[in-house]
């Protein structure tokens, strides 16, 4: 393992380079490039960026896709001392517009297929850089490339490092501020974890997209953290990424529950996982039936984490527990503090449901771009998050407070009502959401997937739920769907469903 040597989370990729020069660090198609390679290639990327006059603190945004170009401009951004902005891929032209114009991005690395929706925000960032042939504006990253000797870090610690924008539940997105105090603490709190998800020996799966905190952080920076291996793929297709894993006989997967539903519905995911040694989900609850498929065809326990943006992002692992169980998410990591709050800020009664409240070094120093809502004056963030405790010490998600359902003054949790739904044996997928109601203020509504061949009606569903719950917490309108929308982290864009049940 090796030791944190800096304050700037760029740094990692320096001593992973002095200590193993040579060895491969990103594995992508048929390319290989060393730790040694890499960190001379983070040096001309910060090398460029000084040289087009950006300043320290200035929003380099990174519009890339899981490729090395991505981990060369990320971690060149941040050793040039400025602020890295990693954008989601499918961004339309609109949402790119609002995120680089609320951060004041002063330049923009995308990819050949992405460039037009870059080149269509009105008034965009003075500087436009694409992965490949220069194009109208664009200039090709080759371009922008400056070679030289060892570029020295400019800021670290509190500094920000990392604006991350968060999709929310209603209202505009919000940027994240995370500081590379707060990245280097979380990788340092995930490797205390035992038995160890990365060590310097292992080849990690890197198909997550790396403009979301997980993958940036919970497995790009892990990689770098331990100088480890890092196999990036573009795109998540259950043959292919196997494929990748028997290729490179890959050891730690981490993923996100749809990954794993796919997964486990292929025979030959048992031989490709012969090589795994750790295999993690997190971003979204895994369903007990899949993580049990998946423990029964390649003999593997799938360990859960929980954690968000604002938190960089890992506070709780199944790792943590003695003995790891379905719906739940675990115990805290080590160096996070956690509580279970009631509405007015109060610990609640054992076995009652709370709100998720933390403290720690990986938590972000605020929204952008004065701090706001950030962690309170003795360091406390509320997730927003409702949770249980059970007698052994373990975490059970209830739900979102943001999404609690009020129903003539009562709550209602959707998860708790997705769950009785889902084990009707002719449901595929369903999601649960509030919709307003005359006389209760608010009803519940379900939104479901029938599997193939279904004729299942409404009314049978309700029954089913009846049989279960609450007459409040049944749902009084029933909507069947060919899909459910699903942000790329595999979380139901519930905020996409609302609007569409308007």
């Amino acid at each position: 393992m090796l030791a944190l040597v800096s304050s700037n989370l760029a740094d990692l990729v320096r001593a992973a380079a002095a200590d193993k020069p040579d060895k491969p660090a990103l594995l992508f198609h048929d390319i290989s490039k060393t730790w040694g390679e890499l960190d001379a290639r983070v040096d001309a990327v910060a090398r460029g960026l000084r040289g087009l006059g950006l300043a320290p603190g200035d929003r380099v945004a990174v519009h890339l896709g899981n490729t090395p170009d991505f981990v060369a401009v990320y971690f060149g951004v941040l050793r040039a001392g400025m602020v890295a902005l990693p954008l989601n891929t499918g961004y339309t032209t609109d949402e790119l517009a609002y995120a680089l114009g609320d951060s004041g991005a002063r330049l923009v690395v995308t990819a050949p297929d992405t460039l037009a929706a870059v080149l269509a925000v009105p008034a965009g960032p003075e500087h436009v850089v694409v992965s490949g042939a220069a194009r109208g504006r664009a200039t090709a990253l080759a371009d922008l490339l400056v070679d030289g000797g060892p570029v020295e870090p400019v800021g670290g610690g509190e500094d920000l490092a990392v604006l991350l924008y968060t999709s929310g539940t209603s209202g505009k997105p919000r940027g994240a501020m995370l500081s590379h105090r707060a990245l280097l603490a979380n990788l340092d709190q995930t490797t205390r974890i035992e038995p160890p998800v990365v060590t310097g020996d292992d080849v990690v799966l890197l198909v997550l997209p790396l403009f979301h905190v997980y993958g940036l952080n919970g497995a790009l920076g892990l990689v770098a953290r331990h100088a480890a291996t890092g196999v990036l793929v573009e795109r998540f297709d259950p043959v292919h990424t196997l494929g990748e894993i028997s290729r490179h006989h890959v050891t730690t997967v981490v993923g996100a529950p749809p990954m794993w539903v796919a997964w486990s519905l292929l025979t030959e995911v048992g031989d490709a996982f012969s090589s795994v040694r750790v295999a993690l989900s997190g971003a979204a609850p895994l369903p007990p039936s899949v993580l049990e498929r998946v423990r029964e065809v390649t003999g593997h326990h799938v360990f859960e984490g929980y954690g968000m943006t604002e938190t960089a992002p890992v506070l709780t692992s199944t790792l943590m527990s003695e003995v790891p169980k379905p719906d739940s998410i675990g115990r805290p990591v080590p160096g996070v503090e956690l509580r279970l709050v009631d509405e007015q800020g109060a610990p609640v009664e054992d076995e009652d449901p709370g709100e998720i409240t933390v403290r720690g070094p990986n938590l972000f120093s605020g929204y952008w771009p004065d701090g706001a809502d950030g962690p309170d004056a003795d360091g406390w963030f509320g997730t927003g998050d409702v949770a249980v405790t059970d007698d052994d010490g373990d975490l059970h998600l209830v739900d979102r407070r943001r999404e609690l359902i009020l129903v003539s003054g009562f709550n209602v949790y959707p998860r708790e009502v997705e769950d009785v739904l889902a084990t009707h044996p002719e449901v595929q997928e369903v999601a649960v959401l509030g919709i307003p109601h005359p006389c209760t203020g608010e009803s519940v509504k379900a939104v479901v997937v029938r599997r193939p061949g279904s004729r299942l009606t409404a009314d049978a569903l309700v029954a089913h739920a009846a049989e279960s719950l609450a007459r409040f917490k049944c749902p009084t309108a029933v909507e069947f769907v060919e899909s459910l929308p699903y942000t790329a982290t595999g979380k139901v864009a519930k905020g996409q469903l609302r609007e569409l049940s308007l």
